[in-house]
Protein backbone atom coordinates (compact mmCIF):
# COMPACT_ATOMS: atom_id res chain seq x y z
CA UNK A 1 0.00 0.00 0.00
CA UNK A 2 1.36 3.45 -0.74
CA UNK A 3 1.17 5.80 2.07
CA UNK A 4 0.78 9.37 2.01
CA UNK A 5 3.32 11.96 3.09
CA UNK A 6 1.85 13.74 6.30
CA UNK A 7 1.48 17.38 5.99
CA UNK A 8 4.42 19.79 7.24
CA UNK A 9 4.22 22.30 9.96
CA UNK A 10 0.83 21.25 11.47
CA UNK A 11 -0.02 21.70 15.20
CA UNK A 12 -0.18 18.75 17.58
CA UNK A 13 -3.65 20.18 18.18
CA UNK A 14 -4.61 20.37 14.49
CA UNK A 15 -3.77 17.21 14.08
CA UNK A 16 -5.55 15.75 16.84
CA UNK A 17 -8.64 17.37 15.60
CA UNK A 18 -7.75 15.72 11.78
CA UNK A 19 -7.82 12.16 13.61
CA UNK A 20 -10.74 12.69 15.36
CA UNK A 21 -12.62 14.30 12.07
CA UNK A 22 -11.39 10.59 10.12
CA UNK A 23 -12.93 9.07 12.81
CA UNK A 24 -16.00 10.41 12.77
CA UNK A 25 -16.47 10.18 9.69
CA UNK A 26 -15.62 6.64 9.33
CA UNK A 27 -18.41 5.94 11.88
CA UNK A 28 -21.21 8.43 10.40
CA UNK A 29 -23.90 6.55 8.56
CA UNK A 30 -24.31 7.51 4.97
CA UNK A 31 -27.81 7.55 3.26
CA UNK A 32 -28.95 6.82 -0.34
CA UNK A 33 -31.77 6.99 -2.39
CA UNK A 34 -33.08 4.70 0.22
CA UNK A 35 -30.04 2.42 1.04
CA UNK A 36 -28.48 2.73 4.75
CA UNK A 37 -24.68 2.59 5.11
CA UNK A 38 -23.00 2.26 8.60
CA UNK A 39 -19.06 2.21 8.64
CA UNK A 40 -16.82 1.23 11.57
CA UNK A 41 -13.07 1.41 11.02
CA UNK A 42 -10.85 2.77 8.30
CA UNK A 43 -12.70 5.31 5.46
CA UNK A 44 -10.19 4.38 3.26
CA UNK A 45 -10.50 0.95 1.50
CA UNK A 46 -7.74 -1.28 1.18
CA UNK A 47 -6.94 -4.67 -1.11
CA UNK A 48 -6.22 -7.72 0.83
CA UNK A 49 -6.13 -11.45 -0.84
CA UNK A 50 -9.27 -13.05 0.95
CA UNK A 51 -9.75 -16.85 1.17
CA UNK A 52 -12.63 -18.68 -0.46
CA UNK A 53 -15.25 -20.06 2.38
CA UNK A 54 -18.81 -20.01 4.03
CA UNK A 55 -19.70 -19.85 7.23
CA UNK A 56 -23.55 -21.48 7.85
CA UNK A 57 -25.08 -20.21 10.81
CA UNK A 58 -28.04 -21.95 12.76
CA UNK A 59 -29.14 -18.63 14.06
CA UNK A 60 -30.24 -17.72 17.27
CA UNK A 61 -27.14 -16.65 19.86
CA UNK A 62 -24.07 -15.36 16.98
CA UNK A 63 -21.06 -17.54 17.66
CA UNK A 64 -17.68 -15.51 18.29
CA UNK A 65 -15.95 -18.98 16.61
CA UNK A 66 -17.71 -18.41 13.19
CA UNK A 67 -17.14 -14.87 12.80
CA UNK A 68 -13.49 -14.76 13.89
CA UNK A 69 -13.21 -17.92 10.79
CA UNK A 70 -14.60 -15.45 8.27
CA UNK A 71 -12.45 -12.56 9.15
CA UNK A 72 -9.55 -14.09 9.21
CA UNK A 73 -10.57 -15.55 5.89
CA UNK A 74 -10.69 -11.75 4.95
CA UNK A 75 -7.05 -10.94 5.47
CA UNK A 76 -7.62 -8.08 7.03
CA UNK A 77 -9.71 -6.61 4.68
CA UNK A 78 -13.06 -5.02 4.75
CA UNK A 79 -15.78 -6.84 6.57
CA UNK A 80 -19.48 -5.91 4.89
CA UNK A 81 -22.33 -6.79 6.92
CA UNK A 82 -26.01 -7.04 5.01
CA UNK A 83 -29.46 -6.67 5.48
CA UNK A 84 -33.08 -5.63 4.03
CA UNK A 85 -34.22 -4.15 7.60
CA UNK A 86 -32.42 -3.57 11.11
CA UNK A 87 -29.47 -1.57 12.33
CA UNK A 88 -25.67 -1.68 12.58
CA UNK A 89 -25.34 -3.53 15.72
CA UNK A 90 -22.93 -5.87 14.53
CA UNK A 91 -20.27 -3.49 13.70
CA UNK A 92 -19.27 -3.15 16.85
CA UNK A 93 -19.21 -6.46 17.43
CA UNK A 94 -17.37 -8.41 14.66
CA UNK A 95 -15.04 -5.28 15.01
CA UNK A 96 -14.22 -6.81 18.22
CA UNK A 97 -13.78 -9.84 17.26
CA UNK A 98 -11.54 -9.17 14.07
CA UNK A 99 -8.97 -7.60 12.85
CA UNK A 100 -10.36 -5.87 9.62
CA UNK A 101 -9.64 -2.98 8.22
CA UNK A 102 -13.15 -1.96 8.20
CA UNK A 103 -16.42 -3.21 9.45
CA UNK A 104 -19.83 -1.83 7.62
CA UNK A 105 -23.54 -2.55 7.45
CA UNK A 106 -25.47 -1.62 4.21
CA UNK A 107 -29.07 -2.01 4.60
CA UNK A 108 -31.31 -2.37 1.62
CA UNK A 109 -35.07 -2.38 2.19
CA UNK A 110 -36.32 -2.51 -1.47
CA UNK A 111 -35.31 -2.96 -4.92
CA UNK A 112 -34.37 0.94 -5.77
CA UNK A 113 -31.86 0.20 -2.67
CA UNK A 114 -30.25 -2.53 -4.21
CA UNK A 115 -30.40 -0.73 -8.28
CA UNK A 116 -27.84 2.23 -6.57
CA UNK A 117 -24.61 1.82 -8.51
CA UNK A 118 -22.83 3.06 -5.34
CA UNK A 119 -24.16 -0.11 -3.48
CA UNK A 120 -22.42 -2.27 -6.01
CA UNK A 121 -19.82 -1.03 -5.18
CA UNK A 122 -19.47 -0.90 -1.59
CA UNK A 123 -20.40 -5.09 -2.29
CA UNK A 124 -17.26 -5.09 -4.94
CA UNK A 125 -14.86 -3.69 -2.44
CA UNK A 126 -15.52 -5.85 0.29
CA UNK A 127 -13.34 -8.88 1.23
CA UNK A 128 -16.00 -10.34 3.50
CA UNK A 129 -19.70 -10.50 3.26
CA UNK A 130 -22.26 -11.58 5.89
CA UNK A 131 -25.95 -12.01 5.35
CA UNK A 132 -27.52 -11.23 8.52
CA UNK A 133 -30.95 -12.57 9.62
CA UNK A 134 -34.72 -11.46 9.00
CA UNK A 135 -36.75 -12.76 6.19
CA UNK A 136 -35.56 -14.52 3.24
CA UNK A 137 -38.50 -13.67 1.43
CA UNK A 138 -37.51 -9.55 1.76
CA UNK A 139 -33.73 -10.96 0.06
CA UNK A 140 -35.15 -12.70 -2.90
CA UNK A 141 -38.49 -9.83 -3.41
CA UNK A 142 -35.93 -7.15 -2.85
CA UNK A 143 -32.20 -8.20 -4.28
CA UNK A 144 -32.97 -10.63 -6.93
CA UNK A 145 -31.92 -10.24 -10.07
CA UNK A 146 -30.37 -6.48 -9.23
CA UNK A 147 -26.57 -6.09 -9.01
CA UNK A 148 -26.96 -7.06 -5.49
CA UNK A 149 -27.22 -10.64 -6.65
CA UNK A 150 -24.72 -9.91 -9.43
CA UNK A 151 -22.18 -8.62 -7.46
CA UNK A 152 -22.44 -11.16 -4.59
CA UNK A 153 -21.85 -13.87 -7.15
CA UNK A 154 -19.26 -12.44 -8.75
CA UNK A 155 -17.48 -11.58 -4.48
CA UNK A 156 -18.35 -15.81 -4.32
CA UNK A 157 -16.01 -16.33 -8.03
CA UNK A 158 -13.35 -14.04 -6.49
CA UNK A 159 -13.01 -15.98 -3.48
CA UNK A 160 -14.62 -13.52 -0.93
CA UNK A 161 -15.48 -15.72 2.17
CA UNK A 162 -19.57 -15.49 2.47
CA UNK A 163 -21.70 -16.31 6.02
CA UNK A 164 -25.17 -16.21 6.64
CA UNK A 165 -27.38 -17.00 9.73
CA UNK A 166 -31.26 -17.78 9.71
CA UNK A 167 -32.58 -15.71 6.88
CA UNK A 168 -29.29 -15.43 5.48
CA UNK A 169 -28.04 -18.85 5.54
CA UNK A 170 -31.26 -20.11 4.02
CA UNK A 171 -30.61 -18.51 0.84
CA UNK A 172 -26.96 -19.81 0.67
CA UNK A 173 -28.23 -23.53 -1.29
CA UNK A 174 -28.85 -23.52 -4.69
CA UNK A 175 -32.71 -24.67 -3.77
CA UNK A 176 -33.68 -22.07 -0.78
CA UNK A 177 -37.57 -22.11 1.10
CA UNK A 178 -38.48 -18.87 0.06
CA UNK A 179 -41.45 -18.28 2.66
CA UNK A 180 -42.89 -15.88 -0.22
CA UNK A 181 -46.27 -17.37 0.48
CA UNK A 182 -46.63 -16.01 4.01
CA UNK A 183 -48.47 -12.72 5.20
CA UNK A 184 -46.78 -10.71 6.80
CA UNK A 185 -48.07 -11.51 10.53
CA UNK A 186 -47.91 -15.27 9.71
CA UNK A 187 -46.59 -17.45 12.09
CA UNK A 188 -43.60 -19.83 11.15
CA UNK A 189 -44.95 -22.33 8.74
CA UNK A 190 -45.19 -25.62 10.73
CA UNK A 191 -44.56 -28.96 9.63
CA UNK A 192 -47.43 -30.19 10.79
CA UNK A 193 -48.82 -28.16 8.04
CA UNK A 194 -46.68 -28.50 5.30
CA UNK A 195 -46.23 -32.54 5.77
CA UNK A 196 -50.62 -32.18 5.48
CA UNK A 197 -50.65 -30.74 2.16
CA UNK A 198 -46.94 -30.38 0.32
CA UNK A 199 -48.63 -27.93 -2.05
CA UNK A 200 -49.73 -25.70 0.16
CA UNK A 201 -49.38 -22.48 -0.99
CA UNK A 202 -46.81 -21.75 2.14
CA UNK A 203 -44.90 -24.35 0.92
CA UNK A 204 -42.93 -21.81 -1.69
CA UNK A 205 -39.20 -22.55 -2.95
CA UNK A 206 -36.65 -20.92 -5.58
CA UNK A 207 -33.57 -21.99 -6.42
CA UNK A 208 -30.37 -20.37 -8.07
CA UNK A 209 -30.00 -17.18 -6.34
CA UNK A 210 -26.56 -17.57 -5.39
CA UNK A 211 -23.99 -19.73 -7.09
CA UNK A 212 -21.72 -21.91 -4.69
CA UNK A 213 -20.76 -24.54 -6.32
CA UNK A 214 -20.15 -26.84 -3.25
CA UNK A 215 -23.54 -25.78 -2.40
CA UNK A 216 -25.17 -26.79 -5.65
CA UNK A 217 -27.91 -29.45 -5.57
CA UNK A 218 -28.75 -28.33 -1.78
CA UNK A 219 -31.16 -27.14 0.35
CA UNK A 220 -30.30 -25.31 3.75
CA UNK A 221 -32.45 -25.01 6.69
CA UNK A 222 -32.19 -23.24 9.92
CA UNK A 223 -33.29 -22.95 13.76
CA UNK A 224 -33.68 -26.85 12.95
CA UNK A 225 -33.86 -29.00 16.32
CA UNK A 226 -35.07 -25.97 18.29
CA UNK A 227 -38.20 -25.52 16.00
CA UNK A 228 -39.13 -28.75 15.28
CA UNK A 229 -38.24 -28.24 11.41
CA UNK A 230 -37.67 -31.83 10.08
CA UNK A 231 -41.40 -32.67 8.86
CA UNK A 232 -41.39 -29.06 6.75
CA UNK A 233 -38.11 -30.00 5.23
CA UNK A 234 -38.68 -33.56 4.31
CA UNK A 235 -41.74 -31.86 2.48
CA UNK A 236 -39.04 -29.78 0.79
CA UNK A 237 -37.21 -31.91 -0.54
CA UNK A 238 -40.25 -33.87 -1.63
CA UNK A 239 -41.38 -30.85 -3.64
CA UNK A 240 -37.89 -30.55 -5.26
CA UNK A 241 -38.25 -34.05 -6.27
CA UNK A 242 -41.60 -34.15 -7.67
CA UNK A 243 -41.25 -30.87 -9.14
CA UNK A 244 -38.40 -32.02 -11.27
CA UNK A 245 -35.89 -29.99 -9.86
CA UNK A 246 -33.65 -32.49 -8.85
CA UNK A 247 -33.80 -36.63 -8.60
CA UNK A 248 -31.63 -36.40 -5.22
CA UNK A 249 -31.33 -33.40 -3.69
CA UNK A 250 -29.39 -32.88 -0.50
CA UNK A 251 -29.68 -30.78 2.73
CA UNK A 252 -27.80 -29.30 5.22
CA UNK A 253 -30.07 -28.29 8.67
CA UNK A 254 -28.16 -26.26 11.08
CA UNK A 255 -29.64 -25.74 14.29
CA UNK A 256 -29.38 -22.38 16.84
CA UNK A 257 -26.01 -21.59 18.34
CA UNK A 258 -24.34 -23.73 15.69
CA UNK A 259 -22.66 -23.31 12.48
CA UNK A 260 -20.99 -25.26 10.08
CA UNK A 261 -17.51 -23.92 8.55
CA UNK A 262 -17.19 -24.92 4.88
CA UNK A 263 -14.00 -24.78 2.63
CA UNK A 264 -14.73 -24.27 -1.11
CA UNK A 265 -13.27 -28.47 -1.12
CA UNK A 266 -16.49 -29.35 0.48
CA UNK A 267 -14.42 -30.27 3.98
CA UNK A 268 -17.03 -29.21 6.85
CA UNK A 269 -16.76 -28.61 10.74
CA UNK A 270 -19.21 -28.30 12.79
CA UNK A 271 -18.94 -25.53 16.03
CA UNK A 272 -21.33 -24.43 18.71
CA UNK A 273 -23.49 -25.66 21.08
CA UNK A 274 -26.01 -28.20 18.97
CA UNK A 275 -26.35 -30.15 16.23
CA UNK A 276 -26.14 -30.29 11.69
CA UNK A 277 -28.31 -32.88 9.73
CA UNK A 278 -26.77 -33.85 6.35
CA UNK A 279 -29.84 -35.48 4.54
CA UNK A 280 -29.93 -36.89 0.98
CA UNK A 281 -32.93 -37.95 -0.71
CA UNK A 282 -32.96 -41.78 -2.45
CA UNK A 283 -35.82 -41.76 -3.96
CA UNK A 284 -39.02 -39.76 -5.49
CA UNK A 285 -41.62 -39.53 -2.75
CA UNK A 286 -44.72 -42.10 -3.02
CA UNK A 287 -47.28 -39.76 -2.24
CA UNK A 288 -46.28 -35.56 -2.71
CA UNK A 289 -49.62 -34.16 -3.83
CA UNK A 290 -52.08 -30.82 -3.22
CA UNK A 291 -54.32 -31.30 -0.01
CA UNK A 292 -52.84 -35.01 0.27
CA UNK A 293 -50.18 -35.89 3.31
CA UNK A 294 -46.78 -36.43 2.37
CA UNK A 295 -45.75 -40.51 1.97
CA UNK A 296 -41.96 -40.43 1.45
CA UNK A 297 -39.86 -44.04 1.75
CA UNK A 298 -36.58 -42.88 3.01
CA UNK A 299 -34.21 -40.14 3.68
CA UNK A 300 -30.55 -40.88 4.46
CA UNK A 301 -29.69 -38.55 7.84
CA UNK A 302 -26.25 -38.39 9.45
CA UNK A 303 -26.63 -36.24 12.52
CA UNK A 304 -23.01 -34.13 13.83
CA UNK A 305 -22.27 -32.28 17.00
CA UNK A 306 -19.77 -29.44 18.22
CA UNK A 307 -16.15 -31.01 16.43
CA UNK A 308 -17.74 -33.34 13.88
CA UNK A 309 -16.35 -33.51 10.64
CA UNK A 310 -18.00 -34.26 7.24
CA UNK A 311 -16.54 -34.43 3.64
CA UNK A 312 -19.46 -33.04 1.00
CA UNK A 313 -17.75 -34.33 -1.39
CA UNK A 314 -17.79 -37.87 -0.53
CA UNK A 315 -20.64 -37.57 1.76
CA UNK A 316 -19.56 -39.09 5.09
CA UNK A 317 -18.89 -38.10 8.43
CA UNK A 318 -17.03 -39.07 11.13
CA UNK A 319 -18.11 -38.36 14.97
CA UNK A 320 -21.76 -38.87 13.67
CA UNK A 321 -24.59 -40.93 13.95
CA UNK A 322 -26.00 -42.31 11.01
CA UNK A 323 -29.65 -43.09 10.42
CA UNK A 324 -32.40 -43.09 8.15
CA UNK A 325 -36.47 -41.79 8.10
CA UNK A 326 -39.68 -41.49 6.31
CA UNK A 327 -42.80 -40.69 6.38
CA UNK A 328 -46.18 -42.07 5.86
CA UNK A 329 -49.32 -40.39 5.43
CA UNK A 330 -47.59 -37.01 6.93
CA UNK A 331 -46.59 -38.91 9.74
CA UNK A 332 -42.34 -38.99 10.01
CA UNK A 333 -40.58 -42.34 11.32
CA UNK A 334 -37.40 -43.05 12.60
CA UNK A 335 -34.79 -45.80 12.66
CA UNK A 336 -32.46 -44.06 14.96
CA UNK A 337 -32.70 -45.13 19.01
CA UNK A 338 -36.08 -44.52 20.37
CA UNK A 339 -37.58 -43.07 17.17
CA UNK A 340 -35.51 -39.67 17.87
CA UNK A 341 -35.35 -37.57 14.19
Amino acid sequence: MTRRRRPQGISATCKCAFVALLTIAAILPVYGQSYKYFRLGSAADTHTMPLAGYALMGGGKDLDDAFKWLCDRASGGDFLVLRAHGDDDYNLYINGLCRANSVATLILPDRTAAQDPKVAEIIRLAEAIFIAGGDQANYLNFWADTPVETEINKALGRGVPLGGTSAGLAVMGEFVYSAQGDAPDDPDLTSVLALSNPFHPRVTLRRAFLNIPILRNMLIDTHFKARDRMGRTLTFLSRIVQDGWSPHPREIAVDEKTAVLLDPDGKATVVGKSTVYFMQVTGPPEVCRANEPLTLAEIRIYRLGPGGQFDMTKWLGTEGLSYTLSVNKGTVHSTAGGGAI
